[in-house]
């Protein structure tokens, strides 16, 4: 299958610190890239779990006694860890976004390239897709996401268009949805105001905000002492969150000090932040936006 190019390999496992016979989890498993890194630097009785919700990456499970693959989202990390026997692990690698695959499977909907149905599930079971978000939500709502998760200024009149539209007939297709938008694509930006838009649809649809920031708070308790996170993130919200984490185990907001002024985090980071070489970005430019950090349990 058509998977992405494992973006930041080196740096990521590297940034796990991997011990040979470790319990370590890659949460987006996706093409197994990462994976099979890890699987590389682990001795026989190291191990390595894995999950990925989207039913097209159990075709690349890997066929190792140390590997684990788990069919579910990673918010849900925790409890499928406790079902296999896992109450801690030494670290934890996440590569956070879309896959390629994902992207060039025309009926998954999640790119603009393609006339498609809405759909955009990671998870293809799931009861939530573009559809209902684009055809269902209330102009109040449609107007939040646009505006939150692709921070567009003109979200109020996207918002009030599509709702419009909708009244005449279902939007049922990316043609449709794009022609309906196409008032607000300015010729030169066309391109780029149509993936934020995509973007938001789809964050929305995969609850993806709500996932990561579950997924985190989980981490505490799971990594064992100077255990990892290695998280690389594509958009700002995303980062922003494991930033945020990292530096003060919170969203938002300023953790508490005590007498002395001192604060307790959960996480210390290691390395500031690591972005692709312009080498990487120029072989695969799925990396042009990646971000990773990486942290070390305290």
């Amino acid at each position: 299958m058509d998977y992405h190019k494992p973006v930041l390999l080196r740096e990521s496992v590297d940034g796990l610190n991997i011990k040979p016979d470790g319990v370590y989890v890659d949460v987006t498993f996706g093409g197994g890239g990462h994976s099979r890194e890890i699987l590389s630097q682990l001795g026989e009785k190291g191990r390595l779990l894995a999950f990925d919700q989207d039913l097209d990456a159990l075709e690349n499970k890997i066929d190792d006694p140390r590997f684990t693959l788990i069919n579910e989202n990673f918010r849900f990390i925790k409890r499928f860890l406790r079902f296999h026997g896992v109450k801690e692990v030494d670290g934890i690698l996440g590569d956070f976004g879309v896959s390629s695959h994902q992207f060039n499977v025309a009926e998954r909907g999640f790119s603009t390239r393609f006339e498609a149905k809405l759909d955009m599930r990671m998870n293809q079971n799931s009861a939530l897709s573009a559809y209902e978000v684009i055809n269902e939500y209330g102009e109040e709502q449609l107007r939040k996401l646009f505006y939150e998760y692709a921070d567009l200024k003109n979200a109020p009149r996207l918002a009030s268009e599509i709702v419009k539209a909708r009244e005449a007939a279902p939007i049922e297709s990316s043609e449709r949805l794009n022609e309906v938008l196409r008032p607000f694509l300015f010729k030169e930006k066309e391109h780029k105001i149509l993936a934020q838009i995509y973007q938001a649809i789809r964050i929305e649809v995969n609850q993806e905000i709500e996932a990561l920031k579950e997924f985190l708070l989980q981490t505490e308790e799971l990594v064992k002492k100077n255990g990892r996170l290695s998280l690389i993130s594509y958009h700002s919200l995303e980062d922003r969150l494991v930033k945020r984490y990292i530096r003060s185990g919170l969203f938002e907001g300023e953790p508490e000090k005590d007498f002395y002024g001192n604060i307790s985090v959960p996480f210390k980071k290691v390395k500031g932040l690591i972005v692709p070489s312009a080498e990487e970005i120029a072989d695969n430019s799925r990396a042009r936006s990646a971000k990773l950090r990486i942290a070390k349990k305290l």
